[in-house]
């Protein structure tokens, strides 16, 4: 399997040939050599290609056994993983529905009254909560050991912690050379090359 690796990255950088297969291999055995935040990655990136209890399960494993945050282990969790597993096949129904329930209606536009107008805007409107809030969210693993989070996007603000190479968190935006990343409930901001964005 190790012998394997130089293989498989390859065919992921060079070749931008990818499946959720091919990078739990990857996660596999950089753990075995023994470099959890690599196999950490490779887990997110297969979490966020195809996601899974079971990949969730063992990145939550790994992140115990480090004492790494930003892997929690609640229902909430295990119900967004189930929706998400399912969001982009939702999604494109609803779609699907919202193309047709408009095309049905622009047809009959002399025989619709406005109540069904008034029910097709609400669809979309709900169509478009949906995507808002349960869309993915932009998640990033700390690349170095030791790397500081800070108040503000500058090296000045107040110190808040230090976070260990692997932590996980949810990016909220870009400020410069600074990702907005959220902590303990609140903003806070890494330097950009201290984050390793999982696409």
């Amino acid at each position: 399997m190790e012998k394997a690796y130089p293989l498989y990255r390859q065919a992921r950088e060079q070749d931008q040939q990818q499946s959720a297969r091919q990078l739990l291999r990857m996660a596999y055995v950089q753990e075995a050599l023994g470099h959890y935040p690599a196999a950490l990655y490779y887990l997110s990136t297969a979490q966020a290609w195809q996601p899974r209890q079971a990949t969730w399960r063992k990145m939550v494993g790994l992140a115990q056994e480090h004492r790494l945050t930003g892997y929690p282990d609640t229902w909430r969790q295990n119900l967004l993983i189930t929706v998400q597993r399912y969001y982009y096949r939702l999604l494109q129904g609803l779609l699907i529905l919202a193309v047709g329930g408009g095309t049905l209606l622009l047809i009959r536009r002399r025989t619709a009254d406005r109540a069904w107008w008034a029910t097709y805007a609400a669809y979309l409107a709900a169509v478009g909560v949906f995507l808002n809030l349960l869309a993915p969210g932009r998640v990033g693993l700390v690349a170095r050991p030791r790397a500081p989070l800070m108040a503000g996007p500058s090296a000045g603000s107040a110190w808040l912690t230090t976070a260990a190479a692997g932590d996980r968190f949810e990016v909220r935006g870009q400020q410069d050379i600074w990702f907005r990343v959220q902590w303990q409930g609140r903003d806070a901001y890494i330097r950009r090359p201290d984050l390793l964005l999982v696409e």
